[in-house]
Protein backbone atom coordinates (compact mmCIF):
# COMPACT_ATOMS: atom_id res chain seq x y z
CA UNK A 1 0.00 0.00 0.00
CA UNK A 2 1.69 3.20 -1.12
CA UNK A 3 1.23 6.14 1.17
CA UNK A 4 1.66 9.78 0.17
CA UNK A 5 4.35 11.16 2.47
CA UNK A 6 5.09 14.76 3.32
CA UNK A 7 7.52 15.85 5.99
CA UNK A 8 5.39 18.55 7.64
CA UNK A 9 2.44 20.76 6.90
CA UNK A 10 3.49 24.15 5.55
CA UNK A 11 1.71 26.31 8.13
CA UNK A 12 2.73 29.61 6.53
CA UNK A 13 1.29 28.65 3.13
CA UNK A 14 -1.95 27.46 4.72
CA UNK A 15 -2.26 30.74 6.63
CA UNK A 16 -1.72 32.76 3.44
CA UNK A 17 -4.34 30.68 1.61
CA UNK A 18 -6.89 31.06 4.41
CA UNK A 19 -6.31 34.80 4.51
CA UNK A 20 -6.98 34.92 0.76
CA UNK A 21 -10.19 32.91 1.18
CA UNK A 22 -11.38 35.31 3.88
CA UNK A 23 -10.71 38.24 1.56
CA UNK A 24 -12.35 36.44 -1.39
CA UNK A 25 -15.64 35.98 0.49
CA UNK A 26 -15.68 39.72 1.23
CA UNK A 27 -14.44 39.74 4.82
CA UNK A 28 -11.55 41.56 6.46
CA UNK A 29 -8.93 38.97 7.53
CA UNK A 30 -7.45 41.49 9.99
CA UNK A 31 -10.58 42.32 11.99
CA UNK A 32 -10.41 41.11 15.60
CA UNK A 33 -12.65 38.05 15.19
CA UNK A 34 -10.74 36.82 12.13
CA UNK A 35 -7.17 37.97 12.76
CA UNK A 36 -6.06 34.64 14.29
CA UNK A 37 -8.25 32.46 12.06
CA UNK A 38 -5.55 31.72 9.47
CA UNK A 39 -3.20 30.45 12.19
CA UNK A 40 -5.94 28.40 13.84
CA UNK A 41 -7.00 26.83 10.52
CA UNK A 42 -3.36 26.04 9.67
CA UNK A 43 -2.94 24.24 13.00
CA UNK A 44 -6.26 22.43 12.49
CA UNK A 45 -5.24 21.25 9.03
CA UNK A 46 -1.85 20.08 10.29
CA UNK A 47 -3.67 17.94 12.85
CA UNK A 48 -6.55 16.81 10.62
CA UNK A 49 -4.17 15.75 7.83
CA UNK A 50 -1.45 14.28 10.06
CA UNK A 51 -2.17 10.85 8.56
CA UNK A 52 -0.34 11.98 5.43
CA UNK A 53 2.86 11.96 7.47
CA UNK A 54 2.34 8.55 9.08
CA UNK A 55 2.82 5.07 7.68
CA UNK A 56 -0.25 2.96 8.56
CA UNK A 57 1.78 -0.26 8.39
CA UNK A 58 4.02 0.97 11.20
CA UNK A 59 1.26 0.68 13.81
CA UNK A 60 0.60 -2.98 13.05
CA UNK A 61 3.65 -4.16 14.95
CA UNK A 62 4.55 -5.71 17.15
CA UNK A 63 2.29 -8.70 16.66
CA UNK A 64 1.89 -11.50 19.16
CA UNK A 65 1.87 -15.26 18.51
CA UNK A 66 -1.58 -16.73 19.06
CA UNK A 67 -3.26 -20.05 18.46
CA UNK A 68 -6.63 -18.26 18.31
CA UNK A 69 -7.99 -18.67 14.78
CA UNK A 70 -11.50 -17.42 15.40
CA UNK A 71 -12.90 -14.01 14.58
CA UNK A 72 -11.55 -10.93 16.37
CA UNK A 73 -13.74 -7.81 16.12
CA UNK A 74 -13.14 -4.25 17.23
CA UNK A 75 -16.49 -2.51 17.03
CA UNK A 76 -17.57 1.14 17.18
CA UNK A 77 -14.22 2.81 16.52
CA UNK A 78 -15.02 6.54 16.30
CA UNK A 79 -13.28 8.50 13.57
CA UNK A 80 -13.31 11.96 11.97
CA UNK A 81 -12.17 12.74 8.46
CA UNK A 82 -12.44 15.45 5.80
CA UNK A 83 -14.09 14.67 2.48
CA UNK A 84 -11.73 15.48 -0.36
CA UNK A 85 -14.57 16.94 -2.46
CA UNK A 86 -15.59 19.81 -0.16
CA UNK A 87 -13.10 19.64 2.75
CA UNK A 88 -16.09 19.24 5.05
CA UNK A 89 -16.04 16.67 7.84
CA UNK A 90 -17.50 13.22 7.73
CA UNK A 91 -17.51 11.21 10.91
CA UNK A 92 -18.83 8.00 12.32
CA UNK A 93 -17.77 4.55 13.42
CA UNK A 94 -15.67 1.81 11.91
CA UNK A 95 -16.08 -1.87 12.69
CA UNK A 96 -13.11 -4.12 11.92
CA UNK A 97 -12.88 -7.89 12.10
CA UNK A 98 -10.20 -10.38 11.16
CA UNK A 99 -9.46 -14.08 11.49
CA UNK A 100 -5.86 -14.42 12.72
CA UNK A 101 -3.34 -16.74 11.11
CA UNK A 102 -0.92 -17.42 13.96
CA UNK A 103 -0.59 -13.87 15.25
CA UNK A 104 -2.72 -11.05 16.62
CA UNK A 105 -2.19 -7.34 17.13
CA UNK A 106 -3.20 -5.15 20.06
CA UNK A 107 -6.73 -3.77 19.73
CA UNK A 108 -5.49 -0.19 20.09
CA UNK A 109 -3.34 -0.70 17.00
CA UNK A 110 -6.44 -1.31 14.88
CA UNK A 111 -8.06 1.87 16.21
CA UNK A 112 -4.82 3.75 15.49
CA UNK A 113 -4.78 2.39 11.92
CA UNK A 114 -8.30 3.73 11.33
CA UNK A 115 -7.26 7.10 12.78
CA UNK A 116 -4.16 7.43 10.57
CA UNK A 117 -6.08 6.61 7.40
CA UNK A 118 -8.98 8.91 8.33
CA UNK A 119 -6.61 11.85 8.88
CA UNK A 120 -6.13 12.48 5.16
CA UNK A 121 -8.28 14.07 2.49
CA UNK A 122 -10.52 11.04 2.07
CA UNK A 123 -13.44 9.28 0.49
CA UNK A 124 -15.30 6.91 2.79
CA UNK A 125 -15.16 4.16 0.19
CA UNK A 126 -11.37 4.49 -0.08
CA UNK A 127 -10.95 4.65 3.70
CA UNK A 128 -12.87 1.40 4.11
CA UNK A 129 -10.74 -0.41 1.52
CA UNK A 130 -7.48 1.04 2.85
CA UNK A 131 -8.18 -0.28 6.36
CA UNK A 132 -8.94 -3.75 4.99
CA UNK A 133 -5.90 -3.79 2.70
CA UNK A 134 -3.52 -2.54 5.40
CA UNK A 135 -4.66 -5.30 7.78
CA UNK A 136 -4.33 -7.96 5.07
CA UNK A 137 -0.80 -6.79 4.26
CA UNK A 138 0.31 -6.19 7.83
CA UNK A 139 -1.14 -9.24 9.59
CA UNK A 140 -1.55 -11.77 6.78
CA UNK A 141 -4.76 -13.08 8.42
CA UNK A 142 -7.18 -15.57 6.88
CA UNK A 143 -9.46 -12.65 6.17
CA UNK A 144 -10.59 -9.14 7.06
CA UNK A 145 -13.98 -7.41 7.13
CA UNK A 146 -14.53 -3.68 7.59
CA UNK A 147 -17.81 -1.76 7.85
CA UNK A 148 -17.79 2.04 8.10
CA UNK A 149 -20.88 4.12 8.94
CA UNK A 150 -20.59 7.89 8.65
CA UNK A 151 -22.52 11.12 8.41
CA UNK A 152 -21.22 13.58 5.82
CA UNK A 153 -21.63 17.29 6.52
CA UNK A 154 -21.65 17.98 2.76
CA UNK A 155 -25.07 16.24 2.80
CA UNK A 156 -26.17 17.73 6.11
CA UNK A 157 -25.34 21.44 5.87
CA UNK A 158 -25.37 21.97 2.10
CA UNK A 159 -26.78 20.36 -1.01
CA UNK A 160 -29.58 17.95 -0.17
CA UNK A 161 -29.57 18.91 3.57
CA UNK A 162 -30.47 15.54 5.05
CA UNK A 163 -29.04 15.43 8.61
CA UNK A 164 -28.74 12.03 10.22
CA UNK A 165 -28.29 10.18 6.92
CA UNK A 166 -25.54 7.57 7.18
CA UNK A 167 -23.39 6.26 4.37
CA UNK A 168 -22.43 2.62 5.01
CA UNK A 169 -19.50 1.04 3.20
CA UNK A 170 -17.90 -2.37 3.52
CA UNK A 171 -14.79 -4.19 2.41
CA UNK A 172 -14.25 -7.93 2.74
CA UNK A 173 -11.07 -9.87 2.05
CA UNK A 174 -10.07 -13.54 2.28
CA UNK A 175 -12.48 -15.86 4.12
CA UNK A 176 -14.99 -13.06 4.60
CA UNK A 177 -15.31 -12.82 0.83
CA UNK A 178 -15.20 -16.57 0.11
CA UNK A 179 -17.45 -17.81 2.92
CA UNK A 180 -20.92 -16.37 3.32
CA UNK A 181 -21.27 -17.95 6.77
CA UNK A 182 -18.18 -16.07 8.01
CA UNK A 183 -19.45 -12.79 6.60
CA UNK A 184 -22.89 -13.42 8.16
CA UNK A 185 -21.32 -14.15 11.57
CA UNK A 186 -19.38 -10.88 11.40
CA UNK A 187 -22.47 -8.85 10.52
CA UNK A 188 -24.48 -10.58 13.26
CA UNK A 189 -21.81 -9.78 15.85
CA UNK A 190 -21.87 -6.13 14.77
CA UNK A 191 -25.55 -6.08 15.70
CA UNK A 192 -24.77 -7.56 19.11
CA UNK A 193 -25.49 -11.13 18.04
CA UNK A 194 -29.01 -10.30 16.86
CA UNK A 195 -30.22 -11.88 13.58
Amino acid sequence: MTTPRIEAADLQRIQQAVRQIIEAIGEDPYRPGLADTPRRVAELYAEMFSGLREDPASVLSPTFPATHEEMVILRDIPFYSLCEHHFLPFFGRAHVGYVPRGEVVGASKIARLVDILARRPQLQERLTSQVADALMEGLRPYGVAVVVEAEHLCMTMRGIKKPGTLLVTSAVRGVFRRRGVTRTEFLSLLRGGQP
